[in-house]
């Protein structure tokens, strides 16, 4: 299972925002851009992806969503701005909540996200410029993707993950977060996993 962890630290904690301005919402079009880059194929949605949002916006961060698509899963790419809105809306304090099929939320720090997927025995890689060339790197099937936001990801907590975790580049440009998923998608297509 291909594993994506997405980290904001503008991106909206409730889902009081209008959709008609996702900019205005903490960059909630960019974590809009990754679910889509992460899922959507060509007339069909990817099952073998384990997408984590990590939003540290206001007013209640953190806030982690958790979305994994299976045979009752309604996802549309029309319709992912109000899904979103809709899983922060039903947050319930102290609950990992499924809000529809393969969608959960609930309050948890990026780096207790990233820990937990460590023990879950994933290798952990976390996307920079100066990493090592992704298609020179050891990736297995069983690989966990850290991408951060514009602002990259929160510096308080690199140390600890730099011991847990390698450090990958998709090349020697920056590019958008949503992009890069599709490129490391891409990555583990081309090598059958």
């Amino acid at each position: 299972m291909r594993t994506f962890v997405y980290f904001s630290s503008t991106a909206r904690t409730s889902g009081n925002f209008s959709v008609d301005n996702l900019m205005n919402a903490g960059r909630m079009d960019i974590a809009m851009h990754v679910i889509i880059n992460a899922f959507f194929l060509s007339h069909s949605l990817r099952d073998d992806v384990v997408l984590h949002l990590v939003f540290y916006g206001m007013p209640d961060p953190p806030k982690h969503i958790e979305i994994r698509v299976n045979e009752d899963t309604k996802l549309s790419k029309k319709d992912v701005a109000n899904l979103i809105k809709k899983i922060l809306y039903k947050y319930r304090p102290g609950q990992k909540t499924e809000v529809v099929p393969g969608c959960f939320i609930e309050k948890k720090s990026f780096l207790n996200v990233i820990e937990e997927i460590s023990k879950q025995g994933k290798d952990i890689f976390i996307l920079d410029k100066k990493g090592e060339n992704i298609r020179s790197s050891k990736i297995g099937k069983n690989s966990a993707f850290v991408i951060g936001d514009q602002n990259g990801l929160p510096q308080k907590e690199m140390k600890r993950l730099k011991k847990i975790s390698k450090m990958v580049s998709v090349g020697p440009r920056v590019y958008f977060a949503s992009q890069v998923v599709t490129i490391l998608n891409n990555e583990m297509d081309i090598r059958s996993f």
